[in-house]
């Protein structure tokens, strides 16, 4: 299962400053495991950023945005849509044809 996580600040981008090193620490961790595909800014990003995650279960998914020091803190806060992939690129039909993490 794939699922679009949008993160949206909830404070101003100078109140979340502080808590960018964790935040990377996050998605790093994340990608590392393959759960995150892709993440990255909005443009403009004071609207916040979008992570492509592929996992077992949303409620894994909910768990792992509960985490990110964004949110632990209150700057920002996830809303997470899950897809059923249809048509999938050739580049990533074996990387969603492993089970979620």
């Amino acid at each position: 299962m794939l699922f679009v996580l949008r993160l949206r600040y909830t404070a101003t981008e100078e109140d979340a400053a502080p808590f960018v090193p964790g935040h990377v620490a996050f998605l790093e961790r994340h990608h590392g495991t393959g759960t995150f595909l892709l993440s990255g800014q909005t443009v403009p990003t004071s609207e916040g950023g979008v992570i492509l995650a592929h996992g077992p279960e949303r409620a894994a998914v909910e768990r792992l945005a509960a985490e990110d020091p964004f949110v632990t803190n209150g700057v920002a806060a996830y809303t997470i849509t899950a897809v059923t992939p249809g048509r999938v690129h050739p580049a990533l039909a074996e990387v969603l044809a492993r089970p979620g993490d």
